[in-house]
């Protein structure tokens, strides 16, 4: 297979580094000998992706166009192609994965030449923000003029600087001269062989308290409290467990139908529309009502418990819980970025969802909901989530044996002990 820029003829498929350098060196030409015409405002992010980013990441030997033919879930690099919101998009435009697949190493975001990414912090803001919610050290900003690589430990902050943000920064003259870095730090080979580990072994880790498995543990135990007073004093007639029952319900269903919105398997933003008018409850009710008739889920299952059918929740109270799903939450330190269920790895969401399980609401004589420890937990010293790496090590080394060359009708019948009571992680 061959492309052609400028008259250069390029072998590119299984790219060699001497294949990679030969394309580089016709893009950086092309790149050079019309920059300002891509550097006009007309030249717009798409045109930049399919004539510049995409053949840029093909002569490092990833496959960007899928040539391999593979599945969508075991393509090597995931290339979101949905139009940008706001001058926003909803997800990163890349996510290299290499040959681990679900495994993602880092993000990609493009922007046209026209944007200046050494004085403009946004587009890096933006990157940090995925970054940080994929639990990933760094992520890339590019518009092919310039290359930045952003530390993506931390939470966007609302005083953050270019210079803190930015681990290092290139222009396209560098890509020739210092293409050897390029090619052992971003090429596919490299990075299966684990170069973005080494490349960031100094970056330095994140404080426990600012990462977004303990951020979005917290969000979820601010949505209880608020849940539980107000549910509590509307509803006297209900039993402690009746209560914990309800809350615990009515979290979990929004946070299921918005991971579904943001994996494209819903209607985006359903939930912030029950906001718009009416009884926010009542909106919410009709959508999970809706969401039993489409999921094999006991999570929907009111004929199993009816509580929530009867109950009363404030307007105010399910307004800001739903704001703060879809724009984030306001704070004096940190920007207000929404969380992305796209984004969020798994064993994140189930690592909060185990922490958050451990804790049982209680009402005092105020009538003030106060969330403290199960006593089941506080006796075992705590709750304890199974590490990622050996749940995969279990399931492969169990059901990857026992469907290993079959298709999936043979498979239909085989029946699994899942050892993970908590949040499901063996399961996912």
């Amino acid at each position: 297979m061959y492309i052609c820029i400028n008259n250069y003829q390029i072998y590119f498929y299984n790219m060699t580094k001497n294949e990679g350098y030969a394309l580089m060196e016709a893009l950086v030409t092309k790149f050079e000998q019309n920059i300002d015409a891509y550097k006009n405002i007309s030249f717009n992010e798409t045109e930049t992706r399919n004539e510049f980013i995409d053949p840029f990441w093909e002569a490092l030997g990833w496959d960007m166009q899928n040539k391999a033919q593979n599945s969508p879930t075991y393509k090597e690099v995931q290339v979101e192609k949905t139009q940008k919101t706001e001058g926003k998009n909803k997800k990163p435009d890349y996510a290299f994965r290499g040959n681990l697949y679900q495994n993602t190493f880092f993000y990609v975001e493009a922007k046209k030449p026209s944007v200046n990414l050494k004085h403009d912090i946004a587009p890096l803001l933006q990157v940090k923000n995925y970054g940080w919610q994929g639990k990933l050290k760094i992520s890339v900003v590019m518009d092919f003029e310039e290359f930045v690589v952003v530390n993506t430990t931390k939470a966007p902050r609302k005083n953050d600087t270019l210079k803190n943000c930015t681990h290092q920064y290139f222009t396209f003259k560098d890509y020739l001269t210092k293409f050897d870095f390029f090619w052992n730090t971003f090429g596919k080979e490299a990075v299966n062989k684990g170069s973005i580990e080494n490349y960031t072994k100094n970056i330095q880790e994140t404080s426990a308290k600012e990462s977004v498995d303990v951020n979005f543990l917290n969000t979820l135990e601010n949505w209880r409290k608020y849940l539980a007073t107000d549910i509590a004093q509307k509803n006297k007639e209900l039993q402690d467990y009746e209560l914990n029952t309800l809350v615990q319900q009515t979290i979990d269903r929004i946070i299921f139908l918005k991971i579904t919105e943001d994996r494209n398997i819903e209607i985006p933003n359903q939930l912030l529309e029950t906001t718009k008018k009416g009884n926010i409850y009542q909106n919410l009710l009709e959508l999970f009502f809706d969401a039993d008739t489409r999921y094999n889920s006991g999570l929907f299952n009111f004929k199993k418990n009816n509580i929530a059918q009867n109950a009363k929740i404030d307007n105010k109270i399910l307004k800001n819980i739903l704001k703060e799903l879809y724009e984030g939450n306001e704070d004096e330190e940190f920007l207000a970025y929404p969380y992305d269920f796209s984004i969020i790895p798994v064993e994140i969401l189930g690592y909060a969802y185990e922490q958050f399980l451990g804790n049982v609401i209680v009402i005092d004589q105020k009538g003030t909901a106060i969330i403290t420890q199960k006593a089941e937990v506080r006796k075992a010293g705590g709750v304890y989530y199974t590490p990622v790496e050996v749940v995969r090590y279990i399931v492969q080394e169990t059901i990857g044996k026992k469907i290993s060359g079959k298709i999936p009708n043979e498979i239909l019948d085989i029946t699994c002990l899942d050892p993970s009571c908590g949040s499901g992680s063996f399961l996912l």
